[in-house]
């Protein structure tokens, strides 16, 4: 995967002598595409943004509701003639062959839950861009910031039990972002203590399965529009979040596998610290 990315990364670096510090007109294609652009861009850089930009799920900031917007569309990105197009994991696909022909260059970003999959992203979309610095300082920050949480969970009596739950009752095992983030403020992943990995479908058993100190719920107020609503109007888990402390992890902080992870760990973990007599 990291040579992959590199070898993507040198898509610009290596094809460009219009501008040696980095690309002047970036498109960023999807949701995924968007957390990392933002974070590592110049503002002045950033010729479209996703589609989804600027919805509930989205982190963007205000500024980007009057950018142009860009999605998986050949015909669009080629309209929008950035200098380079950045994709979310799933990639350029049959947009690909038609940015190359234009003489686009793009940029997948490396699939993954894991905090190594973020900095890995960040230091190739970095150097991208031009702004390794930049990325370089992004990924110190997210080092210090989690070793922060790790010293705050240390300090704890105890090491409580966490699950989640998605409006559409869902739930996150082992090996996903949600995963990676209850560990990361300290806590024990319900599910994945059960023996569950990857993202779980819904299923009321789950109820009955657990019986955590925490529930971190997303979606349930922020989230995409869905008709499946489980996770709010099943008896099951009502009786699982009747009484209970509950957390709701607002939807921007873990739509994808980004940066913003980081804050998603830091409020499971402020409501780790709440659970604490005295607190």
């Amino acid at each position: 995967m990291a040579t992959h990315l590199k070898a993507a990364a040198c898509l610009w670096a290596c094809a460009s002598t219009a501008d040696a510090d980095g690309p002047a007109r970036i498109a960023s294609a999807d949701l995924c595409a968007d957390a990392y652009v933002l974070a590592l861009a110049d503002r002045e850089d950033i010729a479209a943004v996703s589609w989804q930009a600027g919805q509930i799920v989205s982190g963007a900031p205000e500024w980007v509701i009057g950018l142009p917007r860009a999605s998986g569309d050949a015909e669009r990105l080629v309209a929008l003639d950035p200098d380079l197009v950045v994709f979310g994991p799933s990639g350029a696909g049959r947009a690909a062959p038609f940015l190359d022909a234009a003489g686009i260059a793009h940029i997948a970003l490396g699939w993954g839950e894991d905090w190594a999959v973020i900095e890995s992203n960040l230091e190739t979309l970095g150097d991208a861009l031009g702004q390794s610095p930049r990325a370089a300082t992004l990924v110190s920050e997210l080092r210090d910031r989690r070793e922060a949480l790790r010293q705050r969970s240390d300090a704890r009596p105890r090491r409580p039990s966490v699950f989640y739950l998605s409006v559409t009752g869902g739930a996150a095992g082992a090996e996903t972002l949600v995963d990676a983030a209850i560990r990361t403020a300290g806590g024990i992943n319900a599910a994945a203590e059960a023996g569950a990995s990857g993202w779980l479908r819904a299923d009321a058993e789950w109820a009955f399965r657990v019986d955590p100190d925490l529930i971190v719920t997303s979606y349930f107020v922020d989230g995409y529009v869905t008709r499946t609503d489980a996770g709010v109007r099943h008896s099951a888990f009502r009786r699982l979040l009747d009484g209970r402390p509950r957390l709701d992890v607002p939807a921007p902080a873990w739509s994808c596998a980004g940066p913003q992870l980081i804050d998603a760990a830091e409020q499971i973990a402020d409501a780790l610290d709440r659970l604490e007599p005295g607190s």
